[in-house]
This record gives structure tokens, sequence and C-alpha cells, in this order.
């Protein structure tokens, strides 16, 4: 993704509303409009990452990280692996037991969804479950928090 055509964008925009002024309103439009290049530049990144952040939250595991090549960011979708349920339990028995009520239209589904994937209910929730747990935000959140790597 160029942020740079955007930023121009901005710009043209900008010395178009001025260009409506004299001859001084539109100098000073295009000064500022250099001098916001690296503000702009910032401001964009914060949104994308905001944005990332936000569809990443959606996501049943995994997240969405803003990356830098250059000046140039890019979205990248990074899958958390979570073990599956033989995995979580290597060597341990499945000795933990809960008794859980489920609304009979839920417990379908669910059945459902383990059948489809050739792996039994019990399975299926200890995997889903796991999933839950280890993609829950940290205390201290995700806001405000760019996450990648600059290359470049």
């Amino acid at each position: 993704m160029q942020l740079e055509v955007h930023i121009q964008a901005i710009q043209q925009d900008l010395a178009n509303q001025a260009g409506l002024g004299d001859e001084a309103a539109a100098e000073t439009a295009r000064r500022m409009s250099e001098a916001l290049v690296s503000t702009l530049h910032l401001r964009l990144l914060d949104l994308l990452g905001e944005a990332a952040a936000e569809i990443g939250s959606q996501l049943p595991s995994g997240r969405i990280e803003v990356r830098l090549a250059g000046r140039d960011p890019e979205f990248v979708v990074v899958i958390d692996e979570v073990p599956d349920a033989a995995q979580l339990v290597a060597g341990e028995e499945l000795k933990g037991r809960i008794t859980l009520r489920l609304p009979e239209k839920l417990k379908a589904v669910i059945e459902s969804a383990a059948e489809s994937e050739n792996i039994s209910t019990n399975a299926w929730l200890v995997r889903t479950i796991a999933q839950a747990v280890e993609s829950r935000p940290s205390k201290r959140g995700r806001h405000n928090r760019l996450q990648g790597y600059a290359q470049g």
C-alpha cells in the first residue's frame, strides 16, 4: 500500500481549496502541505494500526500487523498456531470434567461443527476453548499499539 499517493491527494485537495483565494493563500497552502507530509504519513500509519487492531480483534485466532517496507505499509495476517486437543494434553490424561448446560440449538451447532471437522465434540470444544483462552488480549490491551516490523 502506497501512502504517498494518498498524501499527494490530500495535498492536491488543499491546493484546490487554497486556489479559491489569492496568490498568497495558494503559496501558504503549498508551504503548509509540504510541512505536513511527515505528520500526514504518521497519522495515516496510526489509522492503519487502529484498523488492523480493530479487525484483528474480530479474528478467532491470530492478529493483523502493519509492517513497513521502507515507508510503505502492508497488512499481514498472522495466525497464531493453537495446538489441537491431542497436543494440549500430550502425556496428560483428560481428567478435568465440567458439566455444561447448553441450549439445544447451540449443542446441535457444536456437534455439527465437530462432525464437519471429523473430530469428537469433546476435542472440538477443548480446541475451541484453548483458542479462546490463547487469543485473549493481555490486561494492557491493544489500544494505540502498532505491532510489526520495519524493513528498508
